[in-house]
């Protein structure tokens, strides 16, 4: 967008000045500021992450990435507004209606983020393996498009995914801490009360992947080691036997011990054996 076209498509009705130029600056950081935040926590020389930018998309696209980072947990993603809005669900999604799961909403990603699949590196934001979990596409439900639900805090719609399918709703909790959200199935033909989720990868965190069992049990039961380790030490401790004193005050420490005034300290000999 250059600054002629910003002129007129935007802002027909205003004049060159200074308050011209304010008002270019904020539209353009309108168009830029939803993946700053996805660009600053990563390091694109290390991860084979995608790193994107905004796209002019009208598609209803979503997927669930399944990530083992420092604990399991999958990102629920939904194609709006050039981005993916992301949400962080640590128990997963649940075709249960019964399941009311956390789901927090983290930053913006870009539309190229829906087809990454791979290992992110030790050391970079979020490290660890990342498979898509599911994708499909989905339509809001009602007359208010769902970029006005996000803002009200209360979004219905429709997946039409390979494993999720049907109604959902996401209600934003409100009080409750910063960008805390409940993801759950509405009651319809595809809702199952013994639902269980599967995972693609049979591991939990990131320490407990094949490959990293030493690390995975160091970091997992390091206290119960260190208690372990403790009871060993103070039982064999206990059982040691303590050595008994046979030392004897010598003779030169007898006589310089100090004796109280008008004494005379003598020294007894020994009997001949």
């Amino acid at each position: 967008m250059t600054y002629r076209r910003c002129k007129v498509t935007q802002f027909p009705g205003l004049k060159f000045g200074g308050t011209w130029h304010v008002e270019w600056t904020l539209v353009s950081s309108f168009f830029t500021m939803p993946l700053n935040l996805y660009h600053k926590k990563r390091n694109f020389a290390k991860t084979s992450e995608p790193k994107g930018k905004k796209q002019a998309s009208n598609k209803r696209r979503f997927l669930i990435h399944e990530h083992h980072a420092t604990q399991l947990h999958f990102d629920f993603r939904m194609e709006m507004e050039g981005v993916l809005k992301s949400w962080a669900v640590p128990k997963g999604p649940s075709m249960n209606p019964n399941d009311k799961h956390l789901a927090v909403m983290v930053e913006d990603h870009p539309i190229e983020y829906g087809s990454f699949e791979g290992t992110i590196p030790e050391g970079e934001y979020g490290a660890g393996e990342v498979r898509i979990w599911d994708k499909g596409t989905y339509e809001p439900v009602g007359d208010t498009p769902v970029e006005e639900q996000i803002k009200e805090g209360k979004l219905t719609f429709i997946l039409m995914g390979k494993k999720l399918k049907g109604e959902f709703h996401m209600v934003e909790m409100k009080g409750r801490g910063e960008n805390n959200w409940l993801l759950f199935k509405h009651k319809d033909e595809y809702a199952d009360p013994n639902w269980e989720l599967d995972p693609i990868l049979h591991y939990g965190s990131r320490t407990q992947a094949p490959g990293k069992k030493k690390n995975a049990d160091i970091g997992e039961h390091a206290l119960e080691r260190l208690v372990e380790k403790s009871k060993t030490k103070s039982a064999a401790a206990a059982s040691k036997p303590r050595a008994r004193s046979t030392s004897r005050p010598s003779v030169k420490s007898t006589r310089d011990r100090k004796q109280p005034r008008g004494l005379k300290a003598t020294v007894t000999k020994p009997h001949a054996r």
